[in-house]
């Protein structure tokens, strides 16, 4: 495993719309395995391969409930709640740069695992979250396109 350079915003590749995986192989499995050693060394909730510099469809999160690193290839959220939330958001492309956005409470999304084989799942809450600004990753949108209000970083809640 290696840990990736995590490309920083202005970066053209992050505007970019990815291209779905097609191929599930051992180079998939590194780049996932890099992303996830990349993702703990930069204490992040969640990656992107455009952030590293890979125009595919894939993310990995882990929320750090305990359940572990969860990997989205090929994700498409399918349901979104009515009910949202203002949450807190940064980004490891946009180092020092934070802010409020509104995302969904709820959302189920469907994905491949590194194999191949689709699944659907529920999140909510960071989760939730998470899923939505990765997957905005995905399309070549930051955070900062959602953001609602600015943060000044020295009032960051904790």
């Amino acid at each position: 495993m290696a840990i990736r350079k995590i490309l920083n915003k202005r970066d053209e590749t992050l505007h970019k719309v990815c291209k779905p995986v097609v191929k599930f192989d051992a180079k998939l499995h590194m780049l996932l395995d890099d992303m996830a050693e990349t993702l703990v060394k930069a204490e992040g909730v969640g990656l992107a391969a455009p952030q590293v510099g890979v125009l595919r469809r894939l993310v990995i999160i882990d929320v750090y409930d305990g359940s572990g690193v969860k990997e989205l290839i090929n994700p498409e959220i399918i349901w979104r709640s009515d009910e949202t939330q203002k949450v807190q958001e940064g980004c490891l492309s946009c180092p020092g740069e934070w802010g409020y956005t509104i995302r969904p409470k709820k959302v189920r999304f469907k994905a491949q695992d590194r194999n191949g084989n689709w699944y659907e799942s529920e999140a909510e809450d960071l989760f939730a979250q998470a899923v939505c600004h990765e997957l905005d990753h995905l399309d070549g949108i930051l955070f900062l396109e959602k953001v609602v209000e600015f943060i000044d970083p020295e009032q960051m809640q904790e």
